[in-house]
């Protein structure tokens, strides 16, 4: 068994367990401030690192255990005879165990700390406490993970305790330590200033799910987990029932999230195929996720549903109804959840941060054959007061309804694939296509959609880029779209504003593209 340990820890879980046999059995346990406390209370006895350093915990906790009476103990090597004659000449005693998890920077991120907030949540003393344990890994066991500490335990019984696996613990520590430092480098970097992106970006990834297959059944897939840095991350879904997620499950989960978050009011979206196919935001859930389903019901068969609101029963109802992959919501009824057991292969699954609207940037990273592509998600937030009308229509004037869906329209249009467009009416989509290779034809299909499953007539048609020649116009305004919005920007800009005004239709130029490829 071990003689020594050091141990400091943000996470309690199963560490009384752990650690308590060892003591039984005689290990000195040497901890800091918080873990010390935490561990006498449950009865195990502990000196205190102050006791080992003859110097307090100071500047708020900042400094404890950077001292040589530590450090010592942990780099001392056994094949060099004069390290340990140092260690008894200045009445050191080495570490044969280091049990430290860190400071949860990933938590304060995720609840939006900021400023000294989050920087006092940056662990100094943990990682250096980590990288020199797992530096002497040749007599040292050091733990990062409560994962490990089962196996740890039976081996220190089994006296099993050998310098391979000694060496595969401190491997982890090593990365466990990247990542940890990497996810602060990339909050650090990322925050929405002025200037290019970062230099170095380091893509430390643990597996978080193996896959089935990938996008196909030949194809190898796992879900890696780079930090639960957004609130937003899939990292943080739970799955309360139904099959195993799928590669394309996952990307159809992500888009969802993305497209419901963008509303503060009880919105809807049903993804297929990494597009939304029906969104729509109300002034209560169920009347949103109808609205959506009505929006395009041939499309949301095999669909993905995301909605901002917790579930109850009779929405439970709407939902079992038809075919559906998933189901993601911030929460659900005692009821509802009994209804989804009659359809056992439907994913359940919460996530909840989709309660309330969160549109923080963060980097998009797109692998490619030898790098990636990084860029900023298209987070750009918009003064709608700045928008300018360049076109007017009379007999029906840019009202506050109309307006809320101008912005509805350009809210969903950025998650559409390039060449987006789409057709909505009361924040309800009637008709979606992007992915064309020309953005007519794209004008067309979603008029195509419109027309086989409605029949209002105050239209409004939001596109994601500028139209490039005024056919696009021509044929919105024959079907009866009576307002457009988009960026504006090309080069005939004044023939498209010419032909809205001949159809007498509205147009609002926003300045904002919002291509998706």
């Amino acid at each position: 068994m071990f003689k020594r340990a050091l141990v400091s820890t943000s996470s309690k879980t199963h560490l009384v367990d752990f650690l308590k046999p060892l003591a039984d059995s005689g290990c000195e346990i040497v901890s800091t401030g918080g873990t010390s406390k935490f561990l006498r209370d449950n009865k195990i006895k502990v000196t205190e690192v102050a006791e080992v350093t003859g110097f307090p915990e100071m500047m708020d906790g900042r400094v404890r255990t950077l001292h040589p009476k530590i450090h010592m103990g942990l780099l001392a090597r056994s094949f060099v005879p004069e390290d340990f004659k140092l260690l008894k000449e200045h009445g050191v005693e080495p570490f044969d165990l280091v049990v430290v998890n860190l400071y949860p920077f990933s938590e304060a991120v995720a609840k939006g700390l900021e400023g000294q907030e989050l920087i006092e949540q940056i662990d100094i003393g943990g990682p250096s406490l980590l990288r020199a344990a797992a530096k002497s890994f040749e007599r040292i066991s050091v733990v990062c993970d409560s994962a490990d500490y089962q196996e740890v335990l039976t081996r220190a019984r089994e006296n099993r305790l050998d310098p391979e696996f000694n060496k595969k613990l401190a491997a982890k520590v090593f990365a466990h330590c990247s990542q940890y430092d990497e996810l602060i480098a990339r909050t650090l970097s990322t925050s929405k200033t002025e200037g290019p992106l970062p230099e170095n970006i380091n893509s430390n990834l643990k597996k978080k799910l193996s896959l089935r297959y990938g996008e196909n059944p030949h194809q190898k897939a796992a879900f890696y987990q780079s930090s639960p840095d957004h609130p937003l991350s899939l990292h943080h879904l739970e799955q309360l029932q139904g099959k195993e997620l799928s590669f394309n499950n996952l990307l159809d989960l992500e888009a969802a999230v993305a497209m419901v978050s963008e509303f503060e009011n009880p919105a809807a979206a049903i993804i297929k195929h990494n597009t939304p196919c029906g969104v729509s935001e109300c002034s209560e859930i169920n009347s949103a996720f109808n609205k959506a389903f009505e929006g395009d019901p041939i499309s949301a068969f095999g669909g993905i549903v995301a909605l901002n609101r917790q579930v109850n029963k009779s929405l439970a109802e709407s939902l079992v109804q038809p075919f559906l992959e998933c189901v993601v919501a911030p929460g659900y009824d005692k009821d509802a959840l009994e209804i989804f057991t009659a359809k056992k292969n439907l994913r359940v699954l919460t996530l909840k941060s989709l309660a309330k609207k969160n549109s923080r940037a963060y980097l998009e990273i797109k692998g490619m054959k030898g790098g990636a592509l990084v860029q900023e998600s298209d987070s750009e937030s918009q003064d709608v007061n700045q928008w300018k009308v360049v076109a007017e229509n009379e007999k029906i004037p840019l009202t506050g309804a109309i307006k809320q869906d101008l912005v509805f329209a350009q809210r969903v249009v950025k998650h559409i694939k390039s060449n987006a467009i789409v057709v909505v009416s009361g924040k309800q989509t009637l008709g979606i296509c992007g992915g064309q290779t020309n953005r007519v034809d794209s004008v067309r299909m979603a008029l195509e959609r419109v027309g086989k499953n409605h029949t209002s007539k105050i239209w409004v048609c939001g596109s994601d880029a500028f139209f490039p020649f005024r056919d696009s116009v021509d044929l919105v305004a024959k079907a009866g779209v009576q307002w457009i919005v988009q960026p504006g920007g090309s080069l005939r800009d004044a023939e498209v504003i010419e032909a809205s005004k001949e159809h007498k239709i509205g147009m609002v130029f926003t300045g904002l593209r919002h291509f998706k490829h």
